[in-house]
C-alpha cells in the first residue's frame, strides 16, 4: 500500500464515524418523536375515557331522573283517578240529593184508590203471566262465598237483568249500597275498596230491598210505610208507594228489623209484608214494577211466629222457618196464589245447618239459585227444582 493510502485511511475512518454520529442522532430523534406521539395518544386515550365515563354517568344520572319523573308522574295519575272518582261520587251523590218531589210524595187520593182496587181483588184467585209450573223439590247444593259485614244483611243480583253486578246492604239501617262489578271481586277481596257506593236520598231499615231490572226498590227507614223505587242509571228516584197498613209490624217474627220484604220471581214483583189487622199471619201483594200499584192482595195461613225469611217462586211464597235458638231452617209453610199447589202437597225443604239464623234470603229466577245472609256469610244455595203436577 503506498503513501497516499495511508493519508486516506484517517479521513475515510472520520467521515464513516461522522455518518454514524448522524445516523444515531437520527434515530434518536425519530424514536424521542415516536415516544411523544405515544405520550399524545395515552393522553387523548385517557381524556377520552374521561369524558365516556363522565358521559356514561350523565346518562345514568338522566335516567335515574326520567325514572323519578316517571314515578312520580304515576303517582299523581293515580291520585287524579281517586280524585276523580271521589268527584264521580259527589256528583252522584249531589244528584240524589234533589230527587223530583212528585216521585216521592205520597199522593193520599191515588194511594186510596189503589187501595181500594186491590182489595177488591183480595185473595182472588191468581192469573198467571208465565207458564212457570215449578216447585222447590230441596237444596241441591249450598256454597259459602265468604264472611263479610255485620251479622245481619242483603246481598243480591240484578233478578232481571243480566248484569254480573253484586249488590250488598250491609247492616239493617244506613244509607250506603256497596256495589261490586263482579261476583269475583266480591269473593276475593274482604275490604270494600274494590266496591263502588251508592248513596240513598232516603235511609233503609230491615233487610228486604231489591236489586230488578235496573232498579232498586228499598223501604224508606222513616215515614209511612214506603217502598221507594231508585233508578241504578240515572241515581234519581223515580216512584214511591205506601202499603196499606195503619201500623207497621215486622213481616217476620225472628226478623224483627224487616218490615216489608220485597220479591221477584219468574211472575214479576211481589211485596210480603204485614199488617196490624191480622197480625198473626203473612200477607202478600203482586205490584206493577213500572208503576208500583197494588194489582192484587192475599191473605196466606203462613204464620209470622218464628219465621226468619221468604221468597216467591212461580207465584208461590215460600216461608222459611227457625227458632228463637237458631236450628236447622226449612220451608214450613207454601201458598200458590194460582191454586195449583197446595200447602199439603208442597215438598218441607229443609236447609243445611250453618251458623246461626238468616237475615235475608232472595231468590233469583234466572240462575235458580237463593243468594242469603247468614249471621254475616254469604251463602248460595242452588235449588232443585221440579214440576208442580209432580208432586
Amino acid at each position: 500500500m503506498g503513501p497516499r493510502c495511508w493519508l486516506l485511511l484517517p479521513l475515510l475512518a472520520a467521515a464513516l464515524q461522522a455518518q454514524q454520529q448522524q445516523f444515531m442522532e437520527y434515530v434518536e430523534r425519530r424514536l424521542t418523536l415516536l415516544e411523544e406521539r405515544i405520550s399524545q395518544w395515552h393522553d387523548q386515550s385517557s381524556r377520552y375515557s374521561t369524558e365516556l365515563r363522565d358521559f356514561k354517568n350523565q346518562v345514568l344520572g338522566m335516567l335515574e331522573t326520567a325514572e323519578k319523573e316517571r314515578e312520580a308522574m304515576r303517582s299523581e295519575a293515580e291520585s287524579a283517578a281517586v280524585r276523580v272518582d271521589r268527584l264521580e261520587r259527589e256528583v252522584d251523590y249531589l244528584e240524589t240529593q234533589n230527587p223530583a218531589p212528585p216521585c216521592v210524595e205520597v199522593d193520599e187520593t191515588l194511594m186510596e184508590k189503589q187501595v181500594a182496587t186491590a182489595k177488591q181483588r183480595k185473595n182472588e184467585k191468581y192469573t198467571k203471566l208465565t207458564d212457570c209450573s215449578d216447585t222447590i223439590a230441596n237444596v241441591r247444593a249450598m256454597k259459602i262465598l265468604k264472611r263479610f259485614g255485620s251479622t245481619a244483611g242483603l246481598w243480591t243480583k240484578d233478578a232481571a237483568g243480566n248484569s254480573e253486578k253484586i249488590y250488598v246492604f250491609d247492616g239493617t239501617a244506613n244509607d250506603t249500597v256497596y256495589v261490586f262489578p263482579r261476583m269475583r271481586e266480591f269473593t276475593l277481596f274482604s275490604a270494600t275498596r274494590k266496591a263502588a257506593r251508592i248513596k240513598l236520598p232516603y235511609p233503609w231499615v230491615g233487610t228486604g230491598h231489591l236489586v230488578y231490572d235496573g232498579h232498586l226498590y228499598y223501604i224508606r227507614q222513616q215515614g209511612p210505610f214506603q217502598v221507594i223505587k231508585f233508578s241504578l242509571a240515572n241515581k234519581t228516584v223515580v216512584d214511591s208507594s205506601v202499603f196499606p197498613a195503619e201500623e207497621q209490624i215486622p213481616v217476620f217474627g225472628l226478623s224483627p228489623f224487616t218490615y216489608i220484604e220485597m220479591a221477584a220471581d219468574e211472575e214479576g214483583l211481589w211485596a210480603i209484608y204485614a199488617t196490624k189487622e191480622d197480625e198473626k199471619n203473612i200477607c202478600l201483594a203482586k205490584l206493577d214494577p213500572t208503576s208500583l200499584d197494588i194489582e192484587q192482595m192475599w191473605d196466606t195461613p203462613c204464620p209470622r211466629e218464628n219465621a226468619e225469611a221468604a221468597f216467591v217462586v212461580c207465584g208461590a211464597l215460600h216461608v222459611v222457618y227457625n227458632t228463637r235458638l237458631p236450628s236447622r231452617s226449612r220451608v214450613q209453610c207454601v201458598f200458590d196464589v194460582s191454586g195449583t199447589l197446595s200447602p199439603e202437597d208442597a215438598s218441607l225443604v229443609y236447609f243445611p245447618k250453618r251458623y246461626g239464623s238468616h237475615s235475608s234470603m232472595k231468590y233469583n229466577p234466572q240462575e235458580r239459585q237463593i243468594y242469603a245472609w247468614d249471621d254475616g256469610y254469604q251463602i248460595i244455595y242452588r235449588m232443585e227444582m221440579k214440576k208442580k203436577l209432580e208432586v
